[in-house]
Protein backbone atom coordinates (compact mmCIF):
# COMPACT_ATOMS: atom_id res chain seq x y z
CA UNK A 1 0.00 0.00 0.00
CA UNK A 2 1.39 3.45 -0.56
CA UNK A 3 2.04 6.04 1.69
CA UNK A 4 -0.95 8.40 -0.12
CA UNK A 5 -3.04 5.41 0.20
CA UNK A 6 -3.14 5.32 3.90
CA UNK A 7 -2.99 9.80 4.31
CA UNK A 8 -6.15 10.05 6.44
CA UNK A 9 -6.17 13.47 4.78
CA UNK A 10 -8.91 14.13 2.55
CA UNK A 11 -8.39 14.35 -1.37
CA UNK A 12 -9.72 17.18 -3.16
CA UNK A 13 -9.56 18.30 -6.62
CA UNK A 14 -9.62 21.78 -8.23
CA UNK A 15 -10.30 22.13 -12.06
CA UNK A 16 -9.01 25.11 -13.54
CA UNK A 17 -9.10 26.81 -16.85
CA UNK A 18 -6.66 25.23 -19.86
CA UNK A 19 -6.84 21.54 -18.98
CA UNK A 20 -5.27 22.54 -15.76
CA UNK A 21 -5.82 20.02 -12.46
CA UNK A 22 -4.73 20.77 -8.71
CA UNK A 23 -4.88 18.03 -6.46
CA UNK A 24 -4.15 18.49 -2.44
CA UNK A 25 -4.97 16.77 0.61
CA UNK A 26 -6.00 18.95 3.59
CA UNK A 27 -6.85 18.02 7.19
CA UNK A 28 -7.06 19.79 10.36
CA UNK A 29 -8.78 22.32 11.88
CA UNK A 30 -7.35 26.32 12.31
CA UNK A 31 -5.54 28.64 10.32
CA UNK A 32 -5.14 27.52 6.87
CA UNK A 33 -1.24 26.51 5.77
CA UNK A 34 -0.57 25.75 2.34
CA UNK A 35 2.95 24.02 2.19
CA UNK A 36 4.23 23.85 -1.40
CA UNK A 37 7.09 21.27 -2.09
CA UNK A 38 10.50 21.76 -3.58
CA UNK A 39 12.05 21.45 -6.75
CA UNK A 40 10.83 17.89 -8.04
CA UNK A 41 9.16 16.85 -5.15
CA UNK A 42 6.26 15.99 -4.10
CA UNK A 43 3.98 17.50 -1.14
CA UNK A 44 3.42 13.69 0.21
CA UNK A 45 6.45 13.87 1.82
CA UNK A 46 5.66 17.16 3.61
CA UNK A 47 2.55 15.12 5.88
CA UNK A 48 5.02 14.56 8.57
CA UNK A 49 5.56 18.56 9.03
CA UNK A 50 1.66 18.60 8.38
CA UNK A 51 0.59 16.45 10.66
CA UNK A 52 2.57 17.77 13.19
CA UNK A 53 1.00 21.22 12.04
CA UNK A 54 -2.59 19.99 12.79
CA UNK A 55 -1.56 19.19 16.05
CA UNK A 56 -0.67 22.81 16.85
CA UNK A 57 -4.01 23.70 15.74
CA UNK A 58 -3.26 24.23 12.04
CA UNK A 59 -5.71 23.29 8.76
CA UNK A 60 -2.72 22.14 6.37
CA UNK A 61 -3.47 21.85 3.13
CA UNK A 62 -0.76 20.41 0.70
CA UNK A 63 -0.86 20.69 -3.04
CA UNK A 64 0.51 18.78 -6.04
CA UNK A 65 2.41 20.32 -7.99
CA UNK A 66 1.68 20.45 -11.78
CA UNK A 67 3.42 16.69 -13.20
CA UNK A 68 3.01 15.06 -10.35
CA UNK A 69 -0.63 13.36 -10.17
CA UNK A 70 -3.18 14.08 -9.75
CA UNK A 71 -2.31 17.49 -10.37
CA UNK A 72 -1.88 18.15 -13.94
CA UNK A 73 -1.00 21.05 -16.48
CA UNK A 74 1.02 22.88 -19.33
CA UNK A 75 4.37 21.85 -17.87
CA UNK A 76 6.58 24.62 -20.67
CA UNK A 77 6.02 27.88 -21.53
CA UNK A 78 4.80 28.89 -17.99
CA UNK A 79 6.33 31.38 -15.34
CA UNK A 80 6.34 31.55 -11.04
CA UNK A 81 2.82 33.08 -11.69
CA UNK A 82 1.30 30.03 -13.32
CA UNK A 83 2.45 27.94 -10.60
CA UNK A 84 1.07 30.53 -8.09
CA UNK A 85 -2.47 30.85 -9.30
CA UNK A 86 -2.33 27.01 -8.91
CA UNK A 87 -2.02 27.18 -5.29
CA UNK A 88 -4.07 30.38 -4.90
CA UNK A 89 -7.00 28.25 -6.59
CA UNK A 90 -6.84 25.90 -3.23
CA UNK A 91 -6.95 28.99 -0.76
CA UNK A 92 -9.72 30.22 -2.79
CA UNK A 93 -11.72 26.42 -2.56
CA UNK A 94 -10.79 26.12 1.29
CA UNK A 95 -12.52 29.63 2.06
CA UNK A 96 -15.65 28.72 -0.20
CA UNK A 97 -15.56 25.85 2.06
CA UNK A 98 -15.55 28.07 5.31
CA UNK A 99 -12.14 28.40 6.32
CA UNK A 100 -13.02 31.84 6.10
CA UNK A 101 -9.87 34.20 6.29
CA UNK A 102 -6.84 34.24 4.41
CA UNK A 103 -3.94 31.83 4.63
CA UNK A 104 -0.35 31.01 6.01
CA UNK A 105 1.97 30.02 2.42
CA UNK A 106 4.73 27.76 3.20
CA UNK A 107 7.03 27.18 0.78
CA UNK A 108 10.21 24.55 1.04
CA UNK A 109 13.11 25.54 -0.90
CA UNK A 110 12.10 25.92 -4.50
CA UNK A 111 8.56 26.52 -2.92
CA UNK A 112 9.45 29.53 -1.20
CA UNK A 113 10.22 31.79 -4.72
CA UNK A 114 6.13 30.17 -5.48
CA UNK A 115 5.11 31.56 -2.08
CA UNK A 116 6.67 34.68 -2.26
CA UNK A 117 4.96 34.64 -6.18
CA UNK A 118 1.75 34.22 -4.63
CA UNK A 119 1.80 36.24 -1.83
CA UNK A 120 3.20 39.19 -4.42
CA UNK A 121 0.20 38.36 -7.08
CA UNK A 122 -2.25 37.89 -4.11
CA UNK A 123 -1.93 39.79 -0.98
CA UNK A 124 -5.68 39.84 -0.56
CA UNK A 125 -4.99 36.17 0.28
CA UNK A 126 -2.45 35.90 2.75
CA UNK A 127 -2.20 36.18 6.33
CA UNK A 128 1.79 35.22 6.34
CA UNK A 129 4.52 33.61 4.74
CA UNK A 130 6.80 31.22 5.73
CA UNK A 131 10.32 30.39 4.01
CA UNK A 132 11.26 26.93 5.20
CA UNK A 133 14.90 26.51 4.04
CA UNK A 134 15.12 29.49 1.65
CA UNK A 135 18.19 29.70 -0.51
CA UNK A 136 20.59 32.91 0.34
CA UNK A 137 20.51 35.51 -2.26
CA UNK A 138 23.45 33.43 -3.72
CA UNK A 139 24.84 30.10 -2.90
CA UNK A 140 28.50 28.27 -4.54
CA UNK A 141 27.37 26.40 -7.74
CA UNK A 142 28.02 23.09 -6.78
CA UNK A 143 25.13 22.99 -4.78
CA UNK A 144 22.81 23.44 -7.65
CA UNK A 145 24.98 20.86 -9.11
CA UNK A 146 24.51 18.61 -7.06
CA UNK A 147 20.43 19.09 -7.57
CA UNK A 148 21.26 18.41 -11.42
CA UNK A 149 23.19 14.96 -10.43
CA UNK A 150 20.49 13.55 -8.26
CA UNK A 151 18.25 14.32 -11.07
CA UNK A 152 20.20 12.37 -13.92
CA UNK A 153 19.51 8.49 -13.61
CA UNK A 154 22.98 8.33 -15.29
CA UNK A 155 24.30 8.77 -11.33
CA UNK A 156 25.45 6.12 -9.40
CA UNK A 157 23.29 5.68 -6.22
CA UNK A 158 26.37 5.98 -4.16
CA UNK A 159 27.02 9.79 -6.09
CA UNK A 160 23.45 10.28 -5.76
CA UNK A 161 23.74 10.00 -1.94
CA UNK A 162 26.35 11.91 -1.47
CA UNK A 163 24.89 14.56 -3.37
CA UNK A 164 22.30 14.45 -1.08
CA UNK A 165 24.59 14.49 1.80
CA UNK A 166 26.30 17.56 0.44
CA UNK A 167 23.55 20.09 -0.26
CA UNK A 168 20.35 18.59 1.68
CA UNK A 169 21.05 16.47 4.85
CA UNK A 170 22.51 17.23 8.05
CA UNK A 171 25.33 14.81 9.85
CA UNK A 172 23.12 12.08 11.14
CA UNK A 173 20.12 12.56 9.82
CA UNK A 174 19.25 9.70 7.05
CA UNK A 175 19.38 10.56 3.32
CA UNK A 176 18.68 7.85 2.07
CA UNK A 177 14.83 8.74 1.65
CA UNK A 178 15.60 10.63 -0.63
CA UNK A 179 17.20 9.08 -3.10
CA UNK A 180 13.51 8.18 -4.94
CA UNK A 181 10.76 10.60 -5.19
CA UNK A 182 12.19 12.69 -7.49
CA UNK A 183 10.39 13.98 -10.57
CA UNK A 184 12.90 14.83 -13.55
CA UNK A 185 10.08 16.61 -15.98
CA UNK A 186 9.26 18.25 -13.14
CA UNK A 187 12.37 19.67 -12.24
CA UNK A 188 12.95 20.48 -15.76
CA UNK A 189 9.29 22.49 -16.17
CA UNK A 190 10.20 24.34 -12.79
CA UNK A 191 13.99 25.55 -13.82
CA UNK A 192 12.26 26.77 -16.90
CA UNK A 193 9.66 28.90 -15.29
CA UNK A 194 12.39 30.32 -12.94
CA UNK A 195 14.71 31.05 -16.10
CA UNK A 196 11.31 32.89 -17.53
CA UNK A 197 10.52 34.94 -14.52
CA UNK A 198 11.48 37.99 -13.32
CA UNK A 199 13.09 38.06 -9.72
CA UNK A 200 11.88 41.59 -9.34
CA UNK A 201 8.34 40.04 -9.83
CA UNK A 202 8.25 38.27 -6.34
CA UNK A 203 11.04 39.67 -4.49
CA UNK A 204 8.80 41.76 -2.30
CA UNK A 205 6.91 38.94 -0.92
CA UNK A 206 3.77 40.95 -0.90
CA UNK A 207 3.41 42.51 2.50
CA UNK A 208 2.56 40.07 5.07
CA UNK A 209 4.71 38.75 7.95
CA UNK A 210 7.43 36.41 6.87
CA UNK A 211 8.88 33.85 9.03
CA UNK A 212 12.57 32.98 7.49
CA UNK A 213 13.03 29.45 9.12
CA UNK A 214 16.44 27.81 8.11
CA UNK A 215 17.99 25.38 8.52
CA UNK A 216 21.18 25.56 11.17
CA UNK A 217 23.17 23.51 8.89
CA UNK A 218 22.03 24.40 5.35
CA UNK A 219 24.36 25.23 2.79
CA UNK A 220 22.51 27.16 0.73
CA UNK A 221 22.30 29.73 3.39
CA UNK A 222 26.46 30.37 4.05
CA UNK A 223 27.51 32.29 6.70
CA UNK A 224 26.73 36.06 6.61
CA UNK A 225 23.40 35.51 4.69
CA UNK A 226 21.03 34.21 7.83
CA UNK A 227 19.60 37.96 8.41
CA UNK A 228 19.69 39.00 4.63
CA UNK A 229 15.71 39.31 4.62
CA UNK A 230 15.49 40.95 8.19
CA UNK A 231 17.95 43.42 6.89
CA UNK A 232 16.07 44.31 3.50
CA UNK A 233 12.29 44.00 5.09
CA UNK A 234 12.86 44.67 8.55
CA UNK A 235 10.01 43.94 11.05
CA UNK A 236 7.74 42.10 8.61
CA UNK A 237 10.82 39.01 9.12
CA UNK A 238 11.52 37.24 11.96
CA UNK A 239 14.70 35.01 11.54
CA UNK A 240 14.79 31.82 12.89
CA UNK A 241 16.68 28.30 12.73
CA UNK A 242 15.72 25.01 13.25
CA UNK A 243 19.45 23.31 14.67
CA UNK A 244 20.29 19.82 13.33
CA UNK A 245 18.73 20.60 9.62
CA UNK A 246 20.07 21.32 6.60
CA UNK A 247 17.95 22.07 3.29
CA UNK A 248 15.44 19.17 3.81
CA UNK A 249 15.06 20.65 6.52
CA UNK A 250 10.82 19.72 6.67
CA UNK A 251 12.09 16.14 6.04
CA UNK A 252 14.87 16.12 8.58
CA UNK A 253 13.21 18.19 11.53
CA UNK A 254 9.30 18.27 11.24
CA UNK A 255 7.92 18.63 14.28
CA UNK A 256 10.87 21.04 15.39
CA UNK A 257 9.92 23.23 12.21
CA UNK A 258 6.07 23.01 13.01
CA UNK A 259 6.78 23.93 16.52
CA UNK A 260 8.64 27.06 15.41
CA UNK A 261 5.89 28.02 12.86
CA UNK A 262 3.52 28.10 15.85
CA UNK A 263 5.46 29.86 17.87
CA UNK A 264 5.72 32.80 15.61
CA UNK A 265 2.47 32.80 14.80
CA UNK A 266 1.23 32.82 18.13
CA UNK A 267 3.40 36.04 18.58
CA UNK A 268 1.53 37.59 15.82
CA UNK A 269 -1.68 36.99 17.11
CA UNK A 270 -1.17 36.65 21.12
Amino acid sequence: MSPAETDAAALRLIDRPGGIRIGYRVAGDGPLVILIASTGRCAAELRPLAEALNRHGFRVARPEPRGIAPSTGPMTGVTFHDFAADFAAVIEAERAAGTGRPAIVAGHAYGTWIARTLASDRPDLIDGVVLLASGARAWPAHLSAAITAINDPATAPQDRLAALRLGFFAEGNDATEWLDGWHPAVVASQRAARAATAQADWWATGVAPILDLMGGADPFRPAGSERELVDEFGPRVTAAAVEGASHAMPAEKPDEAAAAIAAWWRGLHP
